[in-house]
């Protein structure tokens, strides 16, 4: 496989390509497609023969794809964005018969708190469909968007790329969750006592400016901060096993949160504005029948999504 075919390409072959570059897996892809394995299998054979090239291999995470394939992935996918938005646009997304499979890009807490409202309502619109969630780092989910690898990325979301298409869900306020054990916390806490004690801060990157409560830091100063974490849901854990910790959340986390009979709630005393839930889509997909007709449903969604 060294030289690539002198023959016409047969455009056909493209939706394939473009499956597998974004979902790297045969079965997947063939599910996406409404084709069987054995078509797509046939379909990458063609398409290995054309340029020269084994595109993908087979690994134990999944097809890769090779150098070239990676090099092939912005023009078929430019046209592939291309047909589906200004060629089938007009052919809309018909959610009763359609099998695809939609890809969130969601935090461990977007996952506690809003799929499950997502997941009933994409059941009784869409029963053909099903979801993925992916747990991407900050700075790729502007290429899993892009590539379509992800739909769409739901959240409050730091340091998104400007370049991102965004809609306004819902706004939710924070708290404050504190060990029941710690007495020096009575029913309410004090600035001073809030920024001396140390606290545990949920950051995608890793980095505590890019905190989902950095807003804090801002308005009140810097806090002692001890671990910063990728993972709302282990927080809870982590105070219960150190009393002298506490964490500022999102409300309606805290709610969950306080089936831990070791934690409770407390006002942050720090006049902290309401922080807004996202979701985000790549330009190349702004008409794209399928992701309007998910942008729209999770909007219905989240319209009356309560406190």
């Amino acid at each position: 496989m060294n030289d690539v075919h002198n023959g016409a390409l047969d455009l056909n072959l493209l939706p394939v390509f473009d499956a597998l570059i974004r979902v790297r897996n045969v079965s997947r892809a063939a599910d996406e497609l409404r084709m069987s394995q054995s078509a797509v299998s046939h379909a990458l054979k063609r398409l290995r023969l054309f340029f020269g090239d084994q595109l993908f291999l087979k690994t134990g995470s999944g097809m890769q794809p090779t150098p070239r394939a990676l090099a092939l992935q912005a023009p078929v996918l430019a046209v592939m964005g291309t047909v589906r938005g200004d060629l089938l646009v007009r052919e809309g997304f018909d959610a009763a018969s359609s099998r695809r499979v939609f890809s969130l890009c969601l935090t461990d807490m977007g996952e506690l708190i809003f799929l499950p409202r997502l997941i009933e309502r994409l059941r009784r619109q869409a029963p053909g469909c099903t979801l993925r969630t992916l747990h991407i780092p900050m700075q790729q989910i502007e290429h899993a968007l892009e590539s379509g690898a992800a739909d769409l990325a739901l959240g409050s979301l730091h340091s998104m790329p400007e370049g991102l298409f965004q809609q306004q869900l819902f706004t939710r306020s924070f708290v404050t969750i504190v060990n029941r054990r710690n007495r020096a916390i009575r029913d309410a806490l004090s600035r001073e006592q809030y920024l001396a004690l140390e606290h545990i801060v949920v950051s995608l990157s890793g980095r505590i400016e890019d905190a989902y409560d950095g807003i804090v830091d801002q308005l009140a100063g810097p806090r002692r901060v001890y671990l910063t974490t990728p993972h709302f849901l282990t927080v809870p854990m982590i105070i219960e096993q150190n009393p002298d910790l506490i964490a500022t959340v999102p409300r309606e986390l805290a709610t969950r949160f306080a089936g831990y009979n070791s934690i409770r709630t407390v006002e942050t005393p720090v006049d902290v504005p309401p922080f807004a839930i996202r979701q985000h889509w790549h330009p190349r997909f702004q008409h794209d029948a399928a992701n309007v007709w998910l942008r729209r449903l999770v909007k219905e969604v989240f319209d009356t999504h309560p406190e």
